[in-house]
């Protein structure tokens, strides 16, 4: 069963001896798209880290269900129905941009390489080395996976910040489209997204 909402409970992450938020709530559904909003180092980044499982909570839980409201397993949930993306995209420089989305979308499990490249403009990019792309180019081709191994949830973290006019438009389209099959996006943003979301405000005096 695929993710249908994602519930955020009472939860508070530090780091060293700092704490970056507590008890900290929300709740996101099949749809809709949140804006985790907040100063630098409020915690919006370790937060979208908590709910892929790559920092563990000081407290509180997240609860990830499916349609029928039944709980899914966090483990598969995370491995095998979020995708994220970070400041880094991940990518390997020594590989060209064919090679690396082949093997990212192949790794997911994904089959839409093509349509991918068609959406984020990438054909004429596509035999060039990954290191040798701008950063705006970079960020195109990491988008490109969640469309080539489509997955419910997207946890983005200034998923827009490299991208011109153009490409920002582009992208907005492509998660409205996530949105309207069901998808669901928790974005961590300086930046307005181009697309309806509710924002959330992370930070320790919550």
């Amino acid at each position: 069963m695929l993710i249908a909402s994602v519930e955020v409970a009472s939860l508070s992450v530090a780091r060293g001896e700092r704490t970056l938020f507590r008890d900290l709530s929300l709740a996101l559904s099949a749809g809709e798209a949140v804006a985790l909003t907040g100063a630098n180092g409020a915690g919006k980044t370790t937060l979208l880290r908590a709910i892929g499982g790559f920092v563990r909570p000081e407290a509180g839980e997240i609860i990830f269900s499916a349609a029928d409201g039944s709980q899914l397993d966090p483990t598969e949930a995370r491995g095998r129905h979020l995708h994220m993306l970070g400041h880094l995209e991940g990518l390997k420089g020594a590989r060209t941009a064919r090679e690396e989305l082949t093997f990212q979308a192949r790794w997911l499990g994904g089959d839409g390489i093509d349509e991918a490249v068609a959406i984020m403009g990438l054909r004429p990019l596509m035999d060039l080395e990954v290191r040798k792309l701008s950063a705006g180019q970079r960020r195109r081709l990491a988008l490109a996976r969640l469309i080539a191994a489509p997955r419910p949830l997207w946890l983005l973290d200034e998923p827009l910040s490299p991208l011109d006019s153009r490409w920002r438009e582009s992208a907005g389209e492509v998660m409205r489209r996530h949105l309207d099959s069901g998808g669901l996006i928790l974005a961590a943003v300086h930046d307005p997204l181009p697309i309806d979301t509710r924002s959330v405000v992370v930070g320790a005096s919550r």
